[in-house]
């Protein structure tokens, strides 16, 4: 039986990165929030509460159905693009709204994107050891 894995992830709105790129933004100006995501390798995408998509200023970029745990489908908001780093790693993604206020959810394509695994074991994500490092990565 696999236990509940929580990992500490940073997400931050990707449009500041870019208006920090073109000088239109300073770093202290960049809209990011520190959480303890609940690492879900069954959930697909990044899953936030409403009020994260307020503190991030954070847009509507679609509308999906989606599947709850407890089995109701329910109507969602897509919003981003947000980028989700843990420790050396980052991913863009986009995520969906849960309405109520519960706990960040990260799912199984921004844990791709990042090349993270979980270790059922220790019960603690961590990044793929099998993976060359993004530095090798850029060398190629």
């Amino acid at each position: 039986m696999m236990g509940i894995t929580y990992a500490d992830i940073e997400l931050i709105r990707a449009a500041d990165l870019i208006l920090v790129q073109e000088g239109y933004l300073t770093e202290d100006q960049i809209r990011r929030v520190q959480v303890a995501a609940l690492v879900d390798s069954s959930s697909s995408m990044l899953a936030i509460p409403r009020s994260l998509v307020r503190l991030l200023n954070l847009r509507k970029m679609d509308e999906v159905q989606t599947e709850l745990a407890n089995g109701n489908i329910m109507q969602a908001d897509v919003v981003g693009p947000l980028e989700v780093r843990f420790q050396n790693r980052r991913a863009t993604v986009d995520a969906v709204v849960i309405e109520a206020e519960t706990e960040v959810l990260l799912g199984a394509m921004p844990m791709q994107g990042m090349d993270v695994i979980i270790d059922p074991k220790r019960e603690r994500l961590m990044v793929n050891p099998e993976s060359p490092d993004q530095a090798r990565l850029l060398l190629k």
